[in-house]
């Protein structure tokens, strides 16, 4: 890619935080490949947004058995 200035280049919007993120020279050959902005979300692709590793969320209030 010839030289361009940051807003000259393509972007891309990562699927977990929605962060726009713009195309990088170390990108260069795999820029097809690429879909997420860092490592960390890339290692986040599995799981459920917004819920931290094991833990389930947890069900309304109308669905919980009272307590007694």
């Amino acid at each position: 890619m010839p030289h361009q200035t940051p807003n000259q280049r393509p972007s891309k919007l990562c699927p977990i935080c929605g962060r726009l993120f713009i195309w990088r020279k170390k990108w260069e050959r795999c820029w097809d490949q690429v879909v997420y902005c860092s490592d960390r979300c890339r290692s986040q692709s599995g799981r459920r947004p917004n819920t931290p590793p094991n833990e389930s969320p947890s069900p309304p209030k109308s669905l919980r058995s009272p307590l007694y």
